[in-house]
């Protein structure tokens, strides 16, 4: 019997409840950070934007690995990412009849999340430049330029986390992973195409900044970079890995779980 944690099986609405509180968390710590580092009356404002979202890269990467780590974020497998729900169902590493409430639970957590950052913190979330914590792109960049670049960058992520989570040795890094690749897109994107790769995190700033013209590309970018990822991921397991290397479909939660020593024995229940 596997000591791995089963992924939702008899209690899927739980572990959707478990995705919804760490989402509204993600959100809100995300408004909190750019309330305090982009409003200009704030102690900590930073002027510079590279700078500024450097910072916000570096600790949206520590966030995002430490909900992973949570109670709830082992659970539930600490998604908080319609794009990666979907991507682990395409790679058989998450359940088909699951998807549905943990995307609806990730959007619902998104627009909670922002609602108690401006709730918390005032009037000063609906300002300019902090704006509810919506994302843009740099006004020199096209609406295409934007979506390949928020696809191109979901694909590697997804390609990333296909090579971790397919050695037992490699899977347990992937929270540590995840956080950093998080945070350089950020860095690295975030004054360019925004930087969000992950549906959830723009949905919510954007409904109620109103900033929804482009909230479309924020939202099917990165799944449809998530399906290319998957995809790819399904070449090299074709190409490169035995039959016994298939994916468990709790091997999502296993990562965070004490290992066995080969995947095989990680079956879902019946």
């Amino acid at each position: 019997m596997s000591t791995a944690s089963p992924l939702p099986h008899r209690q899927p609405l739980a572990r959707a409840a478990d995705e919804f509180a760490l989402t509204t968390v993600l959100l809100f710590l995300a408004v909190t950070v750019v309330r305090w580092l982009r409003d200009p009356g704030s102690t900590l404002y930073i002027a510079d934007l590279h700078v500024a979202l450097a910072v916000i890269g570096v600790l949206s990467g520590i966030i995002l690995t430490g909900l992973m780590f949570s109670p709830p974020g082992k659970r539930a497998g600490g998604h908080m990412n319609p794009a990666v729900t979907i991507a682990l169902w395409l790679m058989n590493g998450f359940p088909g009849r699951s998807v549905p409430p943990y995307v609806l639970a990730q959007l619902a957590g998104s627009a909670v999340g922002t609602v108690l950052g401006r709730l918390v913190w005032g009037h000063a979330v609906s300002f300019a430049p902090v704006d509810y914590a919506a994302i843009r792109a740099a006004s020199d960049w096209q609406s295409a330029s934007v979506f390949l670049a928020e696809m191109g960058s979901m694909m590697v992520l997804i390609v990333v986390v296909g090579f971790f989570l397919a050695c037992p040795g490699r899977a347990r890094l992937l929270p540590y992973v995840i956080g950093v690749s998080v945070g350089l897109v950020i860095a690295l994107l975030g004054p360019r195409s925004g930087g969000s790769i992950n549906p959830a995190r723009q949905f919510g700033p954007a409904a109620l900044s109103g900033r929804t013209t482009d909230l479309w590309i924020y939202l099917v970018a990165p799944v449809l970079g998530a399906a290319l990822g998957a995809s790819v991921d399904h070449v090299i397991n074709r190409r490169l890995r035995t039959p016994h290397h298939e994916r468990d479909p709790r091997l999502h939660e296993y990562l965070r779980s004490p290992q066995p020593s080969d995947t095989r024995h990680l079956g879902p229940e019946r």
